[in-house]
């Protein structure tokens, strides 16, 4: 569970833009409740999600997982699926590379 979640913050960014919590969640494949339940610090907020608040609201993605709890995932940092990914195509490159010396 997330916890301190800057409402005030995320509200104000939002008011600075002219947009409201409905097109936040909407942009983020969300519900109005779930929004809710991340603004009561009831619901984490998810890397992906981090990345879409962030473009909405011009700010950092550093600074939107800052505002959004202490145990929200920056998008990019500690995300083990990017980090397998790209080892995945390290590896690929490495092997295409061997059978590339091997077919000399």
């Amino acid at each position: 569970m997330a916890l301190f979640f800057d409402r005030e913050w995320f509200d104000a960014k939002l008011a600075e833009r002219g947009l409201t919590r409905r097109v936040m969640a909407a942009a983020a494949g969300l519900s109005e409740a779930e929004l809710a339940l991340a603004y009561k610090d009831q619901r984490e907020i998810s890397a992906e999600e981090v990345a879409i608040f962030a473009d909405l609201l011009g700010e950092p993605p550093a600074e939107v997982a800052s505002r959004a709890g202490i145990s929200t995932p920056v998008p990019g940092q500690n995300d083990l699926a990017g980090r397998v990914a790209a080892l995945e195509r390290k590896v690929a490159a490495l092997e295409a590379e061997l059978a590339r010396l091997r077919g000399r």
